[in-house]
């Protein structure tokens, strides 16, 4: 009785352990992108009604994208957060990482889809999907990118301090 006990625990710390590996190596990952320097950076801005979405990207040297994006809401929080992702075709697919208000303790990821029309920027719809806490577009059903909210124009990169 007792051995089928210890060799369940055993594989479950040895499990832990490699996750626990493999998210080390993916912070390592993402703070060398971050330190690189990128080719190309460009600004936009998104309004609908009394809500405003900033987006900075930045092209890196492998074609990756990172930026920063910052999203106010009529009488919410602001969600303010990181970008990081890739073009596939003329549509830009990246991982939204943001705080919510003053709650620094609570991370969010989000999947978001932007198709790109010249200097345009269109922030598809699409249904996200949940598995093991990591979000994502389902496979097989289509991004609206016709019946949209927010479409992004290029503006002046201001940094903000």
């Amino acid at each position: 009785m007792k051995t089928p006990v210890l060799f369940c625990l055993l594989f479950a710390c040895i499990g832990f352990q490699s996750c626990k590996k493999n998210q080390n190596e993916n912070i390592e990952k993402s703070t060398q992108v971050q330190t690189e320097k990128p080719l190309s950076v460009q600004c936009y801005k998104a309004l609908y009604e009394q809500d405003t979405l900033e987006l900075k990207m930045n092209t890196l040297k492998n074609g990756k994208i990172t930026g920063d994006m910052e999203m106010k809401f009529f009488n919410m929080p602001k969600k303010i957060g990181k970008i990081a992702g890739e073009f596939r075709g003329d549509t830009l697919f990246i991982s939204y990482t943001f705080i919510q208000g003053a709650n620094k303790e609570i991370t969010y990821k989000n999947p978001m889809a932007f198709l790109k029309r010249g200097n345009t920027l269109i922030l598809g719809n699409g249904e996200i999907q949940t598995t093991m806490g990591s979000s994502y577009f389902v496979k097989g059903k289509p991004i609206d990118f016709e019946r949209v909210k927010f479409k992004f124009t290029t503006v002046d990169c201001i940094d903000k301090q």
